[in-house]
């Protein structure tokens, strides 16, 4: 208690310091709200634990990474174990997740960039490429189909004005980022370009990355009532693996590689790497067909040539996405009760074909395993939203979820195709919402999750298809509260809930350091999320123009609950890859003439890095800062100018652990402190 009365006060002491032209201004002062897939509500109503991430809070942090800018949100967790290399979590444990993301579902504009198979490749993203994030946490989120863990809504950058930009940043390890665009906005059409570049020599041995992107999106508002929509883009990204180390490794030289030991070769020998090229698109058809009905339908697909050359194998994966969204939304008034609905569904079909090879020095070699796998994953959903007065918000719904893969294998055994189905499963879930005044708004729920396992953990890197895999299932209690001043000039929420997972996909790891997956028991997992903003000067026309202090804490209190491995009992234990505490504070400081100063303060306590919870990763602090000048105009250009400091106190710390690693090799050291600068210009 002590540590969580420690954490609330300097939760609720830490100031910032911020700088915004006249423009954002006149954003800040309206109504924050979030789109939520169907239609904008305000955010001080909605019935979801949500969080949005706006252009404002993301143009603060660096722009060649996610992970800054995700981690402002309390109960998410992002992880870089080297540069391209993303872990994410939302309110859960990152057990299922060695490396990827799985057990969230996450959207990019209209279109599902998560697979039938479960697995999302954010990383394939440029961190530019996007204008706004909105963060569902818990498995709330029943009409966005299976998941346990919530699911993240990404917008794009979109073409609402006519401009061309261009921005560059360079720092240390050998970072170069590049990006370019163009919007352009016609009377029925408009589109928006952008290509990006960006390399890193990486701060460890064996940890460069590298990624060429393109993305593109058009509208076509046919008619009045309909719009056409397009969205694609194109990733060729590699990074090196540089593979854990021991503690001793670690404290010894945080920058190595793996090393070899006497039966296994090294990262750098081997060659350890990731490429992934992946083509994503989809089209989307929204239709008004009278005053009350509107329908939506997209399609989308995609296709990602995957090769990883690892330590003790050679992976090359092909897959292929189609799918279909679509739902008829009906809305309607009568005096002080506006009822909305939607009914829909969506099908996604992925093709896999995996074959592992023995790694000469990264060169396949002789065949190991060859198969042949296809996810289908549907739902069909039902979402009914009442608003009473415009102050009780209540919504029901639910999802009808199916789920099954076909296998075959070639090598080294030949087994004909067979079908593993899942059991029919429906996620409920009931919200409401009431606001008490204009200001302060209270919320509860009660939903249910249900996450099959991913094609990537039923053929794990063991190269065994494991059909013993049960879904994770689980039920979810919440409540929270909502402040907001007028103008937000102060803003206060908090959450608190219960998660108790059921049959929990977790890790494991064989003798030859080669991964499998098993379900393990449960967890009970309980948590409080607070964050604050406010504004004690704003808009003051004076040389300090604004001041902005935000701050986030997150405290879980996460166990197992009949949790083994076989004869070990592991009830009562830590979350393996959970830190207890995590408190992130940032000040935001606002001249006149575009002038500003941001730094931002992350606290993460100790984490435990087995289920035995025998090793923990020490606590760290990290201290970022970032300055500049925006809006220098010279003649029809705007030019910004900036640069910033990562890990100022030059904290040793691992981001991205190897969970339940053999040889306890569980670190993955993080860059030291490092610098960055760079310039952006707007026609």
């Amino acid at each position: 208690m002590k540590i969580i009365f420690t954490s609330l006060s300097l939760f609720l002491s830490i100031t910032a310091f911020a700088q915004i032209n006249e423009t954002d201004s006149v954003k800040k002062l309206k109504e924050v709200v979030v789109r939520g897939y169907y239609n904008n509500q305000p955010l001080l109503r909605s019935v979801s634990s949500v969080n949005l991430i706006d252009t404002n809070l993301i143009r603060n942090q660096a722009n060649t990474s996610f992970i800054s800018t995700f981690n402002t949100v309390p109960g998410l967790r992002m992880e870089e174990r080297s540069p391209g290399s993303y872990r994410l979590s939302l309110r859960g444990s990152l057990l299922r997740s060695p490396f990827g993301i799985r057990n969230i579902k996450i959207y990019i504009d209209d279109f599902p960039l998560t697979d039938a198979g479960g697995n999302t490749y954010l990383n394939a993203l440029d961190p530019q490429s996007i204008n706004s994030i909105e963060v569902y946490k818990g498995p709330e989120a029943s009409i966005f189909g299976a998941n346990t863990g919530g699911t993240i809504l990404i917008t794009p950058l979109s073409a609402d004005q006519n401009r061309i930009s261009a921005s560059i940043t360079a720092g240390s390890y050998g970072l170069f980022h590049q990006t370019a665009s163009i919007q352009q906005k016609f009377k029925n059409y408009s589109f928006n370009l952008m290509e990006g570049y960006q390399k890193s020599d990486g701060f460890r041995e064996n940890s460069a990355m590298e990624r060429k992107y393109i993305q593109t999106n058009h509208q076509w508002n046919y008619n009045n009532k309909g719009n056409l929509k397009l969205y694609a883009f194109y990733s060729d990204l590699n990074y090196e693996t540089p593979g854990g180390l021991t503690l001793a490794q670690f404290e010894v030289n945080p920058k190595s590689a793996r090393p070899a030991t006497a039966t296994v070769p090294g990262a750098i020998t081997q060659q350890a790497a990731i490429y992934n090229k992946t083509v994503f698109a989809g089209i989307a058809n929204d239709y008004q067909i009278s005053k009350n009905f509107k329908h939506v339908v997209a399609l989308f697909g995609s296709y990602t040539d995957f090769k990883n050359p690892f330590i003790t194998n050679y992976e090359k994966r092909y897959e292929r996405t189609l799918g279909l969204r679509t739902f008829v939304d009906f809305q309607q008034q009568k005096d002080k009760l506006k009822f909305n609905a939607q009914l829909g569904l969506e099908s996604g079909a992925t093709k896999t074909q995996i074959k592992n090879f023995n790694n000469n020095a990264g060169s396949p070699t002789s065949m190991q395993a060859f198969d042949h796998l296809k996810a289908n994953q549907d739902f069909a959903f039902l979402r009914v939203n009442l608003d009473i007065d415009n102050k009780l918000l209540i919504e029901l719904a639910s999802s009808l979820n199916f789920y099954k893969y076909h296998y075959k294998s070639f090598f080294p055994t030949i087994i004909a195709t067979k079908e593993r189905k899942f059991d029919v499963e429906i996620m409920p879930k009931l919200v409401a919402s009431y606001l008490i005044t204009k200001e302060l708004s209270i919320r509860g729920s009660i939903s249910k999750g249900y996450s099959p396992p991913t094609i990537a953990e039923v053929r794990a890197s063991d190269n065994t298809i494991n059909n013993n895999l049960q879904a994770e299932s689980g039920w979810n209690y919440e409540g929270g509260v909502r402040y907001n001043l007028p103008n937000n000039r102060l803003y206060l929420a908090a959450n608190v809930f219960q998660f108790n997972l059921n049959d929990a996909i977790v890790r494991r790891l064989n003798a030859n350091d080669a991964e499998f997956f098993i379900n393990a028991g449960g967890t009970t997992q309980r948590g409080l999320e607070l964050e604050t903003s406010f504004w004690p000067i704003r808009n003051s026309h004076s040389f300090l123009n604004g001041i902005e202090i935000r701050s986030s804490y997150t405290f879980n209190h996460f166990r197992f609950k009949e949790f083994t491995t076989g004869n070990i009992n592991f009830d009562g234990n830590k979350l393996t890859g959970v830190p207890s505490n995590v408190a992130v504070s940032s000040l935001d400081f606002q001249f006149s003439k575009g002038l500003y100063f941001f730094a931002q303060h992350n606290y993460t306590s100790s984490i435990p890095l087995n289920d035995g919870n025998t090793a923990f990763a020490k606590k760290y602090h990290l201290v970022e800062l970032k300055t500049g000048m925006r809006n220098i105009h010279l003649k029809k250009i705007n030019l910004e100018v900036f640069g910033g400091i990562n890990n100022l106190l030059n904290q040793t710390y691992s981001l991205g652990n190897d969970l339940n690693a053999i040889a306890g090799r569980y670190y993955n050291a993080a860059p030291g402190r490092n610098f960055y600068f760079g310039t952006s210009v707007k026609l």
